[in-house]
């Protein structure tokens, strides 16, 4: 049951309340059920290191004592600490994610279990509560959509976890768990990457911290309602910077493999171009909870608390028109996301740039050829993430990137005649691509003058060039 459909005086304090004081104390009276699956959890948490002949005495220990702690907080969430019980309950599940990774799980058992655990409780404890129902507008101010609804979630969340399932098989090869681990393209290439000095430079396995990030995401990803872009502004940006700039870092470094370890991973290609597409696809409610945020501020209320508890704005807010309605089809789930082939050429130029190396025959790891490995992956992240609305300004970051190419060609040692002609007519025309700006088909509020590049706002005839 709602808390804010209590009759009496509690409907009107639970109404008057912020979101996050709601979720995390009045709501969870409705949701003391979830403490059930949580027990259960916890007592197989204390017996499975004797069922599954588990080898580690350090991961027993950590399962043992997990689940006794898991089981206490499921006790006194019963009580009137629910909201904080549950929470703490959330930080057991997120340690049962790590424990594996840090004690070198010996077997896969463990592994499997720990993180199958891990992931339960932090839905039960955590998730299902904080996906109640809040009351005020679903759609942004001047939005033509709202950026948290589930089918706009949906391609995010389907990503993360395909991401998630390729880093755990790379993760069980370099845990030992799995002799061999697939590769199509480059014979023994990820083999190499995940055995490499770089990789051991890492205390703990780097695919198993990228599967955890992954699954991590994939749980975020189903936190908080329709509304979280003003109910859970903290969220939003925890889960904006998990895949934005830490997804940016990691593909960077995934595709510059040749230049660092001198190999190709198939493995770690595919999960960054999975990631890659969820960049575009998360950063509209970004926007979004960022324009709350600070229209909250220029209000006079605490930007504090607005960013912890979230708020709501009035029901007589102009909406842009028409809006959008909430669609499972497949180009109602990518609003905000607009196929542009200027920008989609540019990033199988990107491509073509960082397979050229060998192609052309430049030698690894000469300055030419890590100048086209590194810039091309660039332009490739440029262009995708220019393919989101709110960020299509940043396709102007192509021309400095175009320019470099033409210079770096016939500066750089290490190429050739062919070589050079080749990064200096890319270059050429990365540049010009990065100009156009491209189909809009959306409106943002007051982000509209960035969309478009234009001072005025709402400066682009959004949805009438569909």
């Amino acid at each position: 049951m709602d808390a804010t459909h209590e009759p009496g005086h509690a409907e009107d304090h639970a109404s008057k309340a912020p979101p996050m004081v709601l979720m995390a104390t009045e709501h969870y009276a409705g949701y003391r059920w979830v403490q059930a699956p949580v027990s259960a959890l916890a007592l197989w948490l204390i017996a499975s290191p004797f069922t599954l002949g588990t080898e580690s005495r350090a991961i027993a220990l950590s399962d043992t004592i997990s689940g006794v702690v898991a089981l206490g907080l499921s006790i006194v969430a019963l009580g009137r600490r629910r909201g904080l019980a549950s929470w703490l309950i959330g930080l057991v599940g997120l340690w049962l994610l790590f424990a594996p990774l840090l004690f070198w799980a010996p077997d896969a058992a463990a592994y499997a279990n720990d993180t199958l655990v891990g992931a339960l409780l932090i839905a039960f404890a955590f998730l299902i509560p904080m996906a109640m129902e809040m009351r005020g507008p679903e759609v942004p101010p001047g939005w033509s959509y709202n950026p948290s609804a589930w089918s706009q979630r949906a391609p995010i969340i389907g990503l993360a976890f395909v991401s998630f399932l390729v880093a755990y098989h790379m993760a069980a090869y370099q845990l030992g768990h799995v002799r061999s681990v697939v590769e199509p393209f480059f014979v023994d290439g990820t083999a190499r990457v995940l055995t490499s000095d770089v990789s051991r430079a890492f205390p703990v396995s780097d695919a198993g911290l990228g599967a955890m990030t992954y699954l991590l995401e994939v749980l975020m990803g189903f936190m908080g309602d329709r509304r979280r872009w003003r109910t859970m502004p903290w969220m939003v940006a925890v889960f904006g910077i998990v895949v934005v700039p830490l997804g940016i870092v990691s593909i960077v470094l995934v595709m510059m493999q040749p230049m660092v370890v001198g190999e190709w991973c198939s493995p770690c290609l595919f999960t960054a171009a999975l990631m890659l597409l969820m960049i575009p696809l998360s950063l509209d409610e970004v926007v979004a909870m960022i324009q709350f945020v600070a229209r909250k501020r220029r209000e006079g209320h605490s930007l504090w608390r607005v960013f912890w508890l979230g708020g709501d704005l009035p029901d007589d807010t102009p909406r842009a028109e028409p809006v959008r309605p909430e669609t499972w089809r497949p180009s109602g789930m990518l609003w905000g996301f607009t196929s542009s082939w200027t920008l989609w050429l540019t990033a199988a130029l990107g491509v073509w740039l960082m397979a050229a190396p060998d192609a052309l025959g430049i030698p690894r790891q000469s300055a030419a050829g890590d100048s086209d490995h590194l810039v091309g992956a660039l332009i490739v992240v440029v262009a995708v993430i220019s393919l989101a609305e709110v960020a299509r300004p940043a396709r102007f970051l192509l021309v400095p990137l175009g320019a470099w190419l033409v210079v770096a060609s016939w500066l750089l040692p290490g190429g050739t005649a062919l070589t050079a002609a080749n990064s200096a007519a890319v270059g050429l025309v990365v540049a010009l691509l990065g100009l156009p700006l491209g189909r809009l088909r959306d409106h943002y509020g007051s982000f509209d003058r960035w969309v478009a590049w234009s001072p005025r706002e709402g400066a682009h005839p959004a949805l009438s060039r569909q």
